[in-house]
């Protein structure tokens, strides 16, 4: 079962280690002019739509800045070692700068200091146990929370006539900053609405899969359940799935967060109750544009927010909300 409709297929610069060595060979030392500048973009996984969003906008401002934009990345957000080995190689090819999202806070921290010491680092998306980033844009991810609770608290209001009831949230994997965050906002936001009562937190290992099991659980052990926050793309893929499956969208309120046709769909038939959409295409061409900056010395903002969107069934086809949730990936 394909729970990724919106996976592509294409195989260049960016699924693996071995493609960032490769990458790094062809990049040049100390550029002379804007078309011989290289600033590689390093995702968490090359093979998520999120994550095609993100470097659709960061190629297209290489295009319009005349930049070399090597697209990098592991093939799952999962896999900490790869995205380490990338980010070395890609420092290796000395870059003019690097623009990353770090896959795990801890992890990530000590190689971005590292790398910082040779290149300007522009973060985005997640943050990293590391105060060397040149820059960092990112959704106000604990924002993001607040806003799914608001969102699950109107949603379970409009199924079953109150704010109340039993909820649950899903997080993809354990130690990601932005998951963190999400988490705390969306937990403190929650304890604004007494009679909803949080029963069940769990926390995944990034498989679409697990997601759909976990969900499927918590509606056998749970008959009072009437919402549940799926906290990343990937989760809201699963727990949509069992939403589906076993025919309860009219009594549990699914709040999602990110989206792909697949998400888009369950919005529009009503599985999912709405969606918290970032920007993710302006983080990776505002990421590479930061990078270009500051790669010539220029200030750049040590902070950007780029945004947290509640969508719903009602709303998605408003002009702002419809070209988010339609971004253009080629």
């Amino acid at each position: 079962m394909s729970f990724n409709n919106k996976s592509v297929t294409r195989r260049g610069l960016g699924l693996m280690a071995g493609a960032a060595v490769v990458a790094a060979g062809l990049m040049q030392a100390g550029p002379a002019a804007a078309a011989d500048v290289t600033i590689p973009i390093i995702v968490k996984d090359t093979t998520s739509f999120y994550w095609q969003i993100v470097l659709a906008g960061a190629r297209a401002a290489g295009k319009d800045l005349g930049v070399n934009v090597p697209e990098l990345g592991a093939q799952s957000e999962a896999d900490i070692n790869g995205q380490i080995t990338i980010l070395e190689n890609a420092v290796a090819g000395a870059p003019a700068a690097i623009v990353i999202s770090p896959t795990e806070f801890k992890a990530l921290g000590k190689p971005i200091d590292e790398a910082a010491k040779s290149v300007p680092i522009i973060g985005i998306d997640s943050a990293a146990d590391s105060k060397a980033f040149t820059s960092f844009l990112t959704t106000d991810n604990v924002e993001g929370g607040r806003v799914a609770a608001r969102g699950l608290a109107a949603a379970v209001k409009a199924k079953t006539g109150k704010e109340a009831g039993d909820v649950a949230m899903i997080t993809a994997l354990p130690g990601v900053g932005s998951l963190d965050q999400r988490a705390k906002g969306f937990k403190e936001e929650l304890a604004k609405y007494p009679e909803l009562k949080l029963v069940a937190d769990k926390v995944a290992d990034g498989q679409a899969t697990t997601g759909l099991n976990i969900t499927t659980d918590l509606l056998t052990a749970n008959p009072n359940l009437v919402g549940i926050f799926a906290s990343n793309l990937i989760m809201a893929q699963g727990a949509g799935q069992a939403i589906a499956e076993n025919k309860v969208a009219d009594k549990v309120a699914l709040i999602g967060f990110d989206n792909d046709d697949k998400l888009v769909g369950f919005l529009k038939d009503g599985t999912i109750a709405a969606l918290v959409v970032q920007d993710p295409y302006r983080m990776g061409y505002d990421g590479v544009k930061t990078a270009l900056a500051a790669s010539k010395k220029e200030k750049v903002e040590a902070n950007v927010d780029t945004g947290a969107n509640l969508i719903t069934k009602a709303n998605m086809d408003e002009p702002k909300n419809a070209a988010l949730l339609n971004p253009k990936v080629k």
